[in-house]
């Protein structure tokens, strides 16, 4: 089904080109469309005729009536499109859909698998990297943005149709590995061998305890140097060492994606190591590397430093090691070159902004990519803070596990349901906590900017008022309770049913249900889901709206009613689980 957006501009372009053809010979002008923010505006503007007026030395009101004269009076089952056309203040033109035609489009809607969500025009090989933690290390609160938004921005680009990599590029190479493997080696060598199983809480532990060796004992710092050139070398010991690291590293992480159920393909900086030297040598071969200090460094216009020096990004340390830039740019070229990825999505707070603007000017200077082919995102994200406004810790101030904060979630969410839900076992109490809770967190992230910070609150997350995922679930709820009620299959009553939108909130309800597609859309391009979770706070607000102003059951309308129910449910479920999140059948 095509957008309401694009068919107005489609329309509105019609009718610009025929009453002004010499603006764009041969070509259909684009109409500027933007929807209406009052009802009383209609559902949709034009606002091109001042800019027109401004081109051709007209009176914008003069253009508007022009193009409104010629604007094109398409209908669909014998059923105009539009019921009338205003022009308001000095030249905007008000369309307002008309409602027979809207009440066909919730029935095309009603049957569409896509809930009337255009078809992709193109498909493309999208490649998302994201949650990325670091092996040894547990994940904290820093990673559950990357972690949800990734997942979301994925889940709406495989909706749509394009052909999706998730991509978890972790932290599973370098040199931290010879310090914890060496320290094995002295006091944990059954860890390595297999004879007995560890967790990631231990990893964590020895690492620190390595860590603090590597800086204190000379000797000791010299065997975990040995130990990363021999890892880095292919010592099959070393590398069944590391394997077994990573193994107990990945089972802890596993724990986390399958309580937010999050999908994941492990690739991590280990994967790019046998193309580093290739890269550099590549570099060296288009005469991109100047060697400053020691180290292979490349240089770009644009960045300097405060100072005003020119700032390097260095592919090659001095002591021939690699780094982050490095694994990247291998990255980007095997993504580009071997994926055949046509837009490479890149999810970290917004502190590696500046790496990553200059690894994609350094690819692109070295023909990796070419934006006319290959869109390269870095979808930056705030920090999550505490009540304090600081960065969220423990009361200890530690920075706070994840696990612990998505457990914690989950058991507030039990309290507030025991009190809520009457008549239901402890197992279902359970199933709908872990929704709940895990469902507040994740819309909690959502529904802000994500370039902003945000105040991590379970009580206000966990609220039933405004914009949360408690209110979302319940409006949900309510959809399935008028069904239950009402005790008919909507499916059955689709074919012989007629939707009719009399009331003023049956019709807004219709058109903001008509508009799901241009929701999607909006966050494909602009890789924001708050824009997402938005429209449904808005659904959900409008549906209320329909339930408090329109009766259902017993009513004359109660069959198209319950049709306009059962669409917005379907609406509903659809954008929560492109979210990431799942439904409650009551609460």
């Amino acid at each position: 089904m095509q957008s309401l957006i694009d068919l107005m501009q489609e329309m509105a372009s019609e009718a610009i080109s025929k009453a002004f053809p010499c603006l764009e010979e041969n070509t259909l002008y684009q109409a500027e469309i933007s929807p209406s923010t009052q009802p009383q505006f209609g559902h949709y503007q034009c606002n091109s005729a001042l800019k027109i007026a401004k081109t051709i030395q007209v009176n914008p009101r003069e253009v508007a009536e022009a193009i409104v004269l010629h604007f094109p009076r398409k209908t669909i089952n014998e059923s105009q499109i539009i019921s009338k056309i205003e022009i308001a203040g000095p030249g905007f033109i008000n369309i307002f859909l008309d409602k027979v035609y809207l009440a066909e489009e919730i029935k095309s809607v009603f049957t569409d698998t896509r809930l009337g969500v255009p078809a992709l025009k193109k498909k493309q090989k999208v490649i998302v990297e994201f949650s990325s933690p670091n092996i040894a290390k547990e994940m904290h609160v820093g990673h559950i943005r990357s972690t949800i938004i990734g997942d979301c921005l994925a889940r709406v680009m495989e909706f749509l149709g394009h052909d999706v990599l998730r991509l978890n590029h972790i932290g599973d190479w370098g040199t931290q590995f010879g310090m914890l493997i060496a320290h094995m080696y002295d006091h944990h060598a059954d860890v390595l061998n297999g004879a007995i199983e560890s967790d990631l809480l231990s990893l964590m532990q020895w690492y620190k305890e390595s860590k603090t060796r590597f800086d204190l004992e000379p000797e000791f710092k010299k065997r975990a140097q040995l130990q990363v050139v021999a890892l880095q070398g292919g010592d099959p010991a070393s590398i069944n060492a590391w394997k077994t690291i990573c193994d107990i590293s990945r089972k802890g992480f596993q724990e986390i994606y399958d309580l937010l159920d999050v999908k994941l393909i492990e690739r991590g900086e280990s994967f790019y190591n046998p193309y580093l030297p290739e890269v550099i040598k590549d570099l060296e071969r288009k005469q991109l590397i100047t060697i400053s200090d020691g180290a292979k460094c490349v240089f770009m216009e644009g960045f300097v430093s405060r100072e005003g020096d020119r700032l390097p990004m260095i592919i090659q340390k001095s002591d021939g090691g690699y780094n982050y830039d490095t694994t990247d740019m291998a990255a980007i070229r095997h993504r580009v070159l071997v994926e055949k990825a046509d837009r490479i999505i890149i999810l970290t707070d917004a502190g590696q902004s500046l790496h990553f603007q200059m690894v994609f000017k350094a690819a692109y200077m070295a023909g990796y990519y070419d934006p006319k082919d290959v869109q390269l995102d870095h979808v930056a994200f705030g920090v999550v803070l505490g009540a304090d406004g600081k960065k969220f810790k423990t009361r200890s101030g530690e920075t706070e596990k994840l696990i612990d904060l998505l457990l914690a979630a989950v058991t507030k969410a039990r309290d507030l349901l025991e009190e809520r839900v009457e008549s239901a076992s402890d197992a279902e109490l359970d199933q709908m906590a872990n929704i709940l809770g895990i469902d507040a967190v994740k819309y909690a992230d959502l529904s802000c900017h994500r370039i902003k910070d945000y105040v991590f609150s379970y009580d206000r997350m966990l609220r039933f008022e405004g914009n949360t995922a408690a209110y979302l679930l319940y409006s949900y709820v309510r959809v399935q309770g008028i069904k239950r009620k009402i005790g008919k299959d909507p499916q059955a009553l689709i074919d012989k049913t007629t939707i009719m939108l009399e009331h003023p909130t049956e019709l807004a309800l219709a058109v903001h249900i008509r508009q799901f597609g241009e929701a999607i859309s909006h966050v494909e391009k602009e890789l924001l889901p708050n824009r997402l979770t938005d429209y449904l706070y808005e659904l959900a607000e409008k549906f209320h709206a329909f339930f408090r102003d329109c009766r259902v059951e017993g009513d004359p309308m109660e069959e198209s009613r319950l049709l306009l129910a059962e669409v917005t449910g379907r609406v509903l479920k659809q954008g929560l689980e492109l979210l990431g999140l799942k439904t409650l059948e009551r609460m």
